[in-house]
């Protein structure tokens, strides 16, 4: 094995030496809840540390803006988009993405 092919192997995203994996989905949804939970924060305690000073009514409306924004932000960085594709990965296993593929009625199987 010549030193290309080792570090080839060594720095494989995938175990398996097939598609690389789908880390910027991943990237892209940690994005989007690290934006959405800092926006949080951001209400949060700016709510306590000078919009009290102006008005506490004002201060309570945004803690329950801040109140929203979690579930809305678990609800996105968990959403699948279009191109999002981890299901139909291959497993590395022949017998196992065959079957899959069968399953799926990518392939048919013939007897």
């Amino acid at each position: 094995m010549d030193r290309g092919a080792a570090l080839r192997a060594v720095r494989s995203p995938c175990p398996t030496g097939g598609r690389p994996y789908a880390g910027g989905m991943y990237a892209r949804r940690r994005r989007a809840y690290f934006l959405l939970m800092g926006g949080c924060l951001f209400l949060f305690v700016s709510a306590w540390s000078f919009v009290r000073l102006f008005s506490v009514e004002a201060a309570v409306a945004l803690c329950v803006v801040a109140m929203v924004i979690p579930p809305i932000a678990a609800m996105v960085a968990n959403h699948r988009g279009p191109d999002d594709r981890w299901w139909d990965d291959p497993s590395g296993d022949p017998k196992s993405d065959e079957w899959w593929d069968e399953l799926d009625g990518k392939r048919r199987h013939e007897d």
